[in-house]
């Protein structure tokens, strides 16, 4: 498996996504470049970076096969942006400085994409759980509206976003079923629209058109925003991939993957972070350093200024996650994306009186909640969640709480009920990820105190797919010195670790 892979375009790409390299032999190139596939045009000024030689007829990465021995000695190499972390954070992020500039990039990761919350993703692009005038709202709608602009570019193009993203514009609905909740609901809808947005409270006979397999009664309702999208994360990595490894063969873009970040390299003069050690490379970045490993950033920061005076303590950690995804359940249909009103509150795991959800368990001496939401993927499958518990790093899949997200489902969806769940035995996926939670419930974006070129984005928790482009752009106008899109000062670093 790779350490070191500087990708070229390929026509079946996952095909050769990691190999490992001993030395590679590069040659330079300089380069000038435009960008349809990522929607941007732009002039490039020259660089000389390196890429490999490769075989007539067949682009391949450039590093050598898994048959050469491994050079003890690591090898050098040279970029102005280094990110550390390769989920849809991170991968965005490269995505922006490719396209809004023209540094060079490199993303470094210790597994490989999806591999971690991303890839345990339910997809949804919402507003309706956010509130207008919080810190959220306007990153929120910004990142939201930065999606949108991105279908809409691919729809230009004669490309199908569906295909490419997973996006479809579902809408969402924030389902109640007590009046304190319809209260609420109602509320949430007048703040929404005086915000801008299109939201409709439904009543209990106008939810069960929308949603005949939903079960309402007197006291049902839901907030309902027609403009609520979603996406699959695992299609939208490959469409970021593709599109950031257009640029590996022009010199600005490389992966390395299953590469261990060990250290922080400082210059003797400065004091200024210049480069980090891999387990394979070391790698000296012009520009920044970004952090984006998600929950892991935390404990990655901590190891990496373990011999420095800065000091430093992100308090961001994993709260597991599992999603359960039914295949080939045709009987069963959604029209919308929807969630039970206790999934918000249970973001805080403070549970609230007086709402109805299924409460916080004491499962293993570890505090659980499990909310109902329910969509359709692109294949037609439905995807259940959702549960949140705080049990370290540990993914593993745990069967009793796959049966609470199926039980709290088939409160909400009769027609489950007359199925059981080891009837889909071999019809089912769990995907299990740990989202990386802050307590304060923002994410952390923005310059390390003490370390001028060092960056982080991480803390978003479930929202990193809804978020991300919010985030590329925020992070990457910090690095470059673009004025803000957005008021980046509740995300910052200082103050909150």
């Amino acid at each position: 498996m790779a350490s070191a892979s500087t990708f070229l375009s390929h026509p079946n790409h996952h095909a050769n996504d990691v190999v490992s390299s001993a030395i590679c032999q590069f040659k330079s190139c300089s380069f000038a470049s435009q960008s349809t596939l990522f929607c941007s045009k732009f002039a490039s000024k020259s660089l000389s970076l390196h890429t490999a030689p490769t075989r007539p007829g067949r682009p391949e990465p450039a590093c050598a096969s898994d048959s050469e021995p491994i050079s003890a000695s690591h090898s050098h190499q040279t970029f102005d942006v280094l990110i550390i972390g390769a989920g849809i954070i991170g991968l965005t992020i490269a995505r922006q400085f490719l396209i809004g500039s023209d540094l060079s990039v490199a993303v470094i990761d210790k597994s490989v994409p999806c591999s971690g919350a991303t890839g345990a993703g339910q997809g949804y692009i919402w507003m309706t759980h956010k509130t207008p005038v919080s810190d959220l709202w306007d990153f929120g709608l910004r990142s939201q509206r930065l999606w949108e602009d991105l279908a809409e570019s691919l729809s230009e193009q004669g490309l199908d976003p569906l295909q490419l993203l997973g996006w479809k514009k579902t809408g969402s609905l924030l389902v109640g079923r007590t009046p304190e909740e319809s209260d609420m609901l109602k509320g949430r809808v007048k703040l929404l629209c005086e915000a801008g947005l299109r939201a409709e409270y439904l009543s209990a006979i106008d939810l069960l058109v929308k949603e005949p397999e939903l079960m309402v009664d007197k006291d049902t309702g839901a907030a309902f925003l027609p403009d609520d999208c979603q996406l699959d994360a695992r299609r939208a990595v490959e469409f970021l991939e593709k599109g950031n490894r257009h640029y590996s063969s022009k010199g600005r873009y490389a992966e390395f993957y299953n590469d261990r970040v060990i250290s922080l390299l400082r210059s003797g003069g400065s004091g200024e972070v210049e480069a980090i050690k891999t387990s394979r490379n070391i790698l000296h970045t012009k520009k920044a350093i970004v952090v984006a490993a998600g929950c892991w950033s935390g404990s990655l920061m901590c190891d990496l200024l373990r011999e420095s005076e800065v000091v430093l303590d992100v308090p961001v950690k994993p709260r597991k996650g599992h999603l359960l995804v039914l295949e080939n359940f045709n009987s069963f249909q959604l029209n919308h994306g929807l969630m039970e009103v206790g999934y918000v509150d249970h973001q805080t795991a403070i549970p609230l009186p007086n709402i109805s959800t299924s409460g916080l368990l004491d499962h293993d001496g570890q505090t659980l909640s499990v909310s109902m939401t329910a969509t359709m993927d692109t294949a037609g499958n439905i995807v259940l969640g959702s549960s949140r518990q705080f049990a370290g790093f540990c993914t593993e899949l745990e069967e009793s709480i796959i049966s609470c997200i199926w039980d709290r489902a088939g409160e909400f969806f009769p027609k489950l009920r007359e199925k059981s769940l080891s009837d889909f035995s071999k019809s089912r996926e769990v995907r299990v990820g740990l989202r990386p939670y802050m307590p304060d419930g923002k994410p952390v974006i923005g310059p390390v105190p003490g370390l001028a070129n060092v960056f982080l984005a991480t803390g978003h928790e479930g929202g990193g797919l809804s978020m991300a482009l919010g985030t590329a752009e925020m992070l990457a106008d910090m690095v470059i010195g673009n004025p803000e899109k957005v008021n980046s000062a509740p995300f910052a670093v200082h103050g909150r670790c």
